[in-house]
């Protein structure tokens, strides 16, 4: 099963402290570009280095910015290959998938009902209160933000998904014996990882209830289908349609988007509605769709160590 293929005699809980660290060094080698554009630009200009995580975010020319803010990521990822392979000896499909190989319909199948209900929901937001959207859309910077986006965002989502729902979920199986601590600790520390956001200034902590609640919701549909497939499909599918299709000046990506939402930033029954209706219903659909069953041993179970969980196929 998916969750136990980090479960190798010579794996060690450690391991994945040591690992996670250097993931993380990879990741801020990765951030030095971004740091040098600013620096240029601010002793160039003669303005002030930004301090804060807004101010870094309008400092450089949007396309230009996304593109430096995701680069640190082709870094993070790379550095994911090379710890699973040479430091616990398991190759990245057993981080990915309990299957033979990546079953990209599920990825793609994730992706397209995700990005169907971003851009309807768009839409209706839009059509509700057009007052509160402005059309954003350049041709040229757009057409820069597609590529930039296409080429990147799938990475960036991807790195987070193999490091909280693959790499950390067997880590913490591993030091647990269980389901269910995997899934609560990366669910909380993936939605932890977001209070640095734009958003989280600009909302209150209380937003971080909506990334815990999605962390939570990735990783079920991770445990119960046996792999991230369905994961990295909805990431991306929300990253990037995201980005292309609306920004506003407190959202984490500031891009070239269609739309640009001018409303003040507020917190209200929208932030539960993803959680407790729309999250359910995609796990109905994924539900009936991969036959999923014994959700309370797949969510909660524990783990016992035994000659099936030393066998992999790599």
């Amino acid at each position: 099963m998916f969750i136990e293929n980090g479960f190798l005699p010579e794996n060690k809980f450690w391991k994945y402290i040591v690992g996670s660290l250097l993931i993380i060094f990879a990741a801020t080698i990765g951030q030095i570009p971004l740091m040098v554009a600013i620096f240029v630009k601010s002793f160039k200009s003669g303005k002030s280095f930004p301090t804060n995580e807004s101010d870094m975010m309008t400092f450089l020319e949007p396309n230009t910015t996304l593109f430096l803010i995701l680069l640190s990521f082709v870094f993070a990822f790379f550095a994911i290959i090379l710890v699973v392979r040479n430091f616990h000896k398991q190759t990245l499909l057993s981080v990915t998938t309990s299957r033979e190989k990546v079953d990209w319909k599920r990825v793609f199948f994730s992706f397209g009902i995700w990005s169907v209900f971003t851009v309807v929901s768009t839409l209706i937001m839009y059509y509700s209160s057009p007052e509160s959207f402005v059309v954003n859309f350049k041709p040229i910077p757009f057409l820069i933000l597609a590529i930039i986006g296409i080429l990147l965002i799938p990475i960036q989502t991807s790195t987070e998904e193999y490091v909280f729902r693959g790499y950390l979920m067997q880590g913490f199986a591993l030091l647990a014996k269980n389901k269910w601590f995997p899934l609560v600790m990366t669910s909380v520390i993936f939605g932890g990882m977001h209070i640095a956001n734009p958003e989280v200034e600009k909302m209150g902590y209380i937003i971080l209830v909506y990334y815990i609640g999605t962390g939570f919701f990735l990783g079920i549909i991770t445990l119960m289908d046996e792999g991230m497939e369905l994961a990295l499909g909805f990431h991306a599918a929300n990253n990037l349609v995201g980005a292309l299709l609306i920004t506003s000046d407190w959202s984490a990506f500031q891009t070239h988007s269609i739309l640009k939402d001018n409303s003040l930033p507020s917190v209200g029954f929208e932030i539960l509605v993803p959680i407790f209706i729309i999250f359910p219903i995609l796990l109905y659909i994924f539900s009936k769709k991969y036959n999923w069953t014994n959700w309370q041993e797949k969510l909660t179970g524990t783990i016992e160590m035994n000659n099936e969980n030393q066998i992999h196929k790599f």
